[in-house]
């Protein structure tokens, strides 16, 4: 027998089938967090109370500094409203990717990446289906805070070509995020670490002009809110939902959601090669 013909394509058995394991691992990962929604409630829940106290216990005084930052009103909790439900939107985002970082430690912990490797199953299958499904459970995240956002006051102005736009951008930031929480959770040696690695990535709206303005903060504070990922991020959703200037934060926005992907998605495949 010559070389060319044992050479020849791998029997249709042994060939692998990188859409259909990818669906396969997107199905397990929606079935365990059916199986476990008290997750998803808690990942949900921490925005929905930052949300809730910035509004109600903070939102007057707050807004009253505003000065028609947002809408040209005179300020005050309803126009508070407006300019912090953003920054929440954004903080779904990042509490849920959270939860992404928490599922990859758990595999990676409790052996099923060891079993996964003794299958015949293509090897970014694994990954693929966390990411899906860390997407799918964020845009179910961001429904159920807007909808309270807009119970307890936030007025989007946006007509349909506004919320299409906002919706790609927020897919766009969600993406970049889960690939980040995805390498996070690989390099986490504990569930608990696992946890508290992807924490600034909550806390960064903070710093920024999620909650209040960068112009009332002390300079080297300001100067650190200005130039930091999530303010462009934030100012370009907020120009979306609001109908207020965007200016250079959208290529500013786009371009670090581009870096951070790209970043997380290399980080992730050397640490998941690295570990086979």
């Amino acid at each position: 027998m010559s070389t060319s013909a044992l050479a020849g394509p791998a029997p249709a058995s042994l060939r692998l089938h990188p859409l259909r394991d990818s669906a396969t691992m997107l199905r397990r990962n929606l079935k365990r967090m059916l199986r476990y929604p008290s997750m998803t409630l808690m990942l949900v829940g921490m925005p929905v109370v930052f949300l809730l106290l910035f509004v109600y216990v903070l939102g007057g005084t707050l807004g009253a500094g505003l000065g028609g930052v947002v809408d040209g009103s005179a300020g005050g909790r309803a126009a508070y409203a407006n300019y912090v439900a953003p920054a929440i939107i954004l903080m779904t985002v990042a509490a849920t990717v959270q939860g992404t970082a928490i599922s990859i430690a758990m595999d990676m912990t409790e052996g099923i990446i060891t079993r996964f490797r003794t299958m015949h199953i293509a090897r970014v299958s694994v990954l693929t289906g966390h990411v899906l499904g860390s997407m799918i459970q964020t845009v179910f995240s961001l429904a159920i805070v807007i909808g309270v956002a807009v119970l307890v006051g936030f007025r989007p102005t946006a007509g349909l070509g506004g919320w299409l736009a906002a919706t790609g951008f927020l897919l766009a930031v969600t993406f970049a995020l889960v690939w980040l929480s995805v390498a996070l959770g690989q390099v986490s040696k504990s569930v608990e670490t696992a946890s508290n690695l992807p924490m600034p990535l909550v806390l960064l709206p903070f710093l920024g002009s999620g909650f209040v303005p960068t112009d009332s903060m002390p300079a080297g504070l300001r100067w650190f809110a200005e130039y930091q990922p999530f303010t462009p991020i934030i100012e370009t959703l907020r120009g979306l939902l609001l109908g207020g200037p965007i200016g250079n934060n959208a290529w500013i926005a786009l371009a670090w959601c581009a870096a951070i992907a790209l970043g997380g998605y290399l980080w992730s495949k050397r640490l998941f090669n690295r570990q086979s």
